[in-house]
C-alpha cells in the first residue's frame, strides 16, 4: 500500500505535466487576456500555479509564514513557466527529505474568510494541487478563446482527439 506521500506524488507528477502542456499551449501573445475585468490574466492564473508551489514547499520546510510571502508576477508567460517547474522541483525535493509523519503535523492556514486555523500540511498539499486543476480549467478556456489549440487533459479535445 503506498504511503500518503507517494499517493500524493503520483497525482502530482501527473497533474504537473498536463498543466505545463496546457500552460505551454497557451499563445505567448495573449499573456494579458482576461475575460471578464473580474478575472485573472493568463499570465497571472500561470503565476498562481508557481506561487502554491512556493505555499506548499514552504510547510513541508516549516517556513510558511501567513500571509505568505509571493513572488512579483512574472513578466513574461515564459518566466511563469519557468517558475512552475522550479517551485515543482522544489517540492519534490522537499517531500524527499521529510517523513510521512511530517506530513500530519500542522501549521497555521486560511479555514475561511477571514478565518485561520491549524490545517495538516498534507491537506494543504492536496488542496493547492486541486486549486491548480481548477485555475488550469480555466486556463483551458482562456486558451480556446485567445485562439490556441487545447490539448488533451482528461481525455481527448476537440485539438487532440483520441481517434
Amino acid at each position: 500500500m503506498p504511503s500518503p506521500k507517494e499517493q500524493f506524488l503520483d497525482v502530482y507528477r501527473k497533474e504537473h505535466a498536463t498543466t505545463v502542456k496546457v500552460m505551454k499551449a497557451y499563445p505567448a501573445d495573449k499573456a494579458e487576456f482576461q475575460p471578464h475585468p473580474r478575472s485573472a490574466s493568463a499570465k497571472r492564473l500561470m503565476h498562481t500555479f508557481g506561487m502554491e508551489q512556493g505555499v506548499v514547499a514552504a510547510a513541508i520546510n516549516g517556513t510558511l509564514t501567513m500571509p505568505p510571502n509571493m513572488p512579483p508576477e512574472p513578466v513574461s508567460i515564459a518566466l511563469a513557466i519557468a517558475a512552475f517547474e522550479k517551485g515543482c522541483q522544489s517540492v519534490e525535493q522537499a517531500l524527499g527529505k521529510v517523513p510521512d509523519s511530517r506530513l500530519h503535523e500542522t501549521v497555521d492556514f486560511y479555514t475561511g474568510p477571514k478565518q485561520m486555523g491549524k490545517v495538516p500540511i498534507l491537506d494543504i498539499m492536496w488542496l493547492m494541487l486541486m486549486d491548480q486543476v481548477h485555475h488550469r480549467g480555466q486556463l483551458s478556456v482562456y486558451l480556446r478563446m485567445a485562439g490556441g489549440k487545447v490539448p488533451s487533459i482528461y481525455g481527448p479535445s476537440a485539438d487532440e482527439p483520441w481517434m
